[in-house]
């Protein structure tokens, strides 16, 4: 007999990912590689028992009045800022999310970006392509990784990922958190936790691993750019809000920051109502800045996986079980719908 559960699924997947769905359920899938407009995902969520999720949606009270059969919102991501969390609990849908496959993909960016804004490398391929470059000139000196001061914004998964990567570059590693790690980790990462101030006087890169809460929304703002070093570097594969944007812009311009390099945006923060509809266009326009489309967890085997353990979370709650991965307890989830 065919199942009455129906899963939406909001962005595309490998086909084997739907394929774990539809032996169970009715799948609902996007096959294009754009996300889907706010109106169409609700209609599609209409009478839908799950629905896995990325980081485009925005998912709040509004929505979730709209599609009362929900059962299950498995976010293939880590962060749910962009989720009402508190909404779901109450209407009795579980929420998950997949907290470790995103580690390492994101802090290898890192280092990615460090490299490419430190050593000139988008500035270097432009003047390649535009024919000017006719052999070696004493030009785009840039600014290693190897023997420099870096500065971790958070010490958790990402942050000491980052850590044990800069391991082979022979830098000094301070960080700062709320939450101090313990002298072997400490000892085991090389890295030494100082206050902020201290940080920002002494690095030479500024990376930011760190969640978008209230407290951090806007952290990196002029008055923390005015403590950095003129020729510090700022990396950001975080969160966009952790940053005022105008700020940035406004330091590079006056040489009072060397470099910008984001993977994230504000734009992306979808919870806030604030947010901008676009990216600066000073930011764009910058020869101090790289910029990369969110590719944090864009490695193809990793975003398989993902999705893969966010339909395991659908299925669990489908089928009555506690999903792996969640992040809320409902106190009174919703019936199961498969055996």
């Amino acid at each position: 007999m065919k199942s009455m559960a129906k899963v939406v699924i909001s962005s595309w997947v490998h086909p084997d990912v739907r394929d774990r769905l539809a032996g169970t359920c009715t799948v609902v899938p996007n096959d294009t590689r754009g996300a889907l407009d706010p109106a169409e995902l609700r209609r599609r969520c209409r009478g839908a028992h799950g629905l896995m999720a990325f980081m485009p949606e925005y998912i709040d009270d509004a929505f979730l009045a709209a599609c009362p059969d929900l059962r299950v919102i498995a976010c293939a991501l880590k962060g749910c800022d962009n989720f009402d969390v508190e909404a779901c609990t109450r209407r009795g849908i579980w929420l998950t999310i997949v907290p470790d496959l995103l580690t390492a993909p994101t802090a290898e960016l890192t280092i990615g970006l460090m490299v490419a804004l430190g050593r000139n490398v988008l500035l270097g391929d432009r003047l390649v392509r535009c024919g000017d470059f006719h052999g070696w000139r004493p030009i785009l000196y840039g600014q290693g990784i190897d023997g420099s001061s870096v500065g971790l914004i958070g010490a958790g998964a990402i942050g000491k990922a980052i850590a044990r990567r800069l391991a082979g570059f022979r830098t000094t590693l301070l960080y700062t958190d709320n939450v101090p790690l313990s002298p072997d980790q400490e000892d085991e990462l090389r890295l030494r936790r100082v206050a902020l101030s201290e940080l920002l006087e002494q690095s030479d890169f500024v990376v930011l691993c760190l969640p978008l809460l209230p407290s951090t929304k806007h952290l990196v703002n002029r008055d923390f750019l005015s403590q950095m070093k003129p020729s510090a570097l700022l990396i950001n594969t975080a969160r966009g809000s952790l940053v005022d944007e105008a700020a940035v812009a406004d330091a590079l311009e006056r040489d009072r920051l060397a470099g910008y390099a984001a993977d994230v945006f504000s734009m992306e923060d979808w919870a806030l109502p604030d947010r901008p509809p676009e990216i600066m266009t000073r930011l764009l326009e910058s020869n101090k800045t790289v910029l990369t489309p969110h590719l944090g967890s864009a490695v193809d085997r990793v975003r398989r996986e993902i999705a893969l353990q966010a339909a395991d979370s659908i299925l669990q709650v489908l089928r009555g079980q506690v999903p792996a991965g969640a992040v809320n307890a409902p106190s009174s989830p919703r019936r199961p719908v498969l055996p």
